[in-house]
């Protein structure tokens, strides 16, 4: 395997595990993708920027909303910004609903987790380098913490009941963990059968 795919296979998989859990709220930020996609779309008056975002059977509603917006925001000044408001609100909620995620409204700019941060920079440069370093060294550094903590109670004595059930627990953890970070790298090749909202829930 070449150092290329490597960096690419680790880099995914962070992602991966990354939009699975809770830190994938990054489509609700005010500087997350779905947002400036529904910026430029108004900007420009083209909606088609803001559909991509969302699946077929909703763009009827963002085509309203996106109508409303644009009539608004006419006015100017804080009619402009409520306007952009509601069109940005209509469109996460309705991305999120499409992938089968909650919505508790927009979140400031700058919340955005760490690795998701440089993937956007790796997609804007073209460049993967930084994002695969960033992810293969956080893995390594929690393989390192299972391992270490499982070896350090590894050599209990025998009839030490409690420290065989510290070892045991420290185990599981160990392996659950390396488990967990292999069955995601096994989902990583697209699945053309599987629609990409249903594979991008973050």
């Amino acid at each position: 395997m070449t150092h290329q795919r490597s960096l690419f296979i680790v880099s995914a998989l962070a992602v991966a595990l990354a939009w699975s859990g809770s830190a994938a709220a990054h489509c609700d930020t005010l500087d997350g993708p779905v947002v400036s996609a529904g910026r430029k779309a108004l900007d420009s008056g083209n909606v088609s920027l803001a559909l991509v975002w969302v699946q077929k059977v909703d763009e009827g509603e963002i085509r309203t909303a996106f109508d409303k917006a644009r009539a608004v925001r006419k006015a100017g000044g804080d009619a402009k910004d409520l306007a952009d408001r509601y069109f940005f609100e209509t469109l996460v909620r309705v991305h999120r609903a499409g992938e089968g995620a909650g919505y508790a409204g927009l979140k400031p700019a700058g919340h955005v987790e760490p690795a998701v941060a440089a993937a956007d920079q790796a997609i804007a440069t073209g460049k993967l380098r930084p994002l695969g370093t960033l992810v293969a060294e956080r893995m390594e550094q929690g393989l390192h913490r299972h391992f270490d903590a499982t070896m350090a109670k590894k050599n209990y004595a025998p009839n030490d009941v409690e420290a065989g059930r510290a070892y045991a627990s420290a185990y599981v953890e160990f392996v659950h963990y390396a488990e967990r970070l292999y069955q995601a790298a096994e989902t990583l090749a697209p699945d053309e059968s599987n629609p990409p909202a249903a594979r991008h829930a973050h």
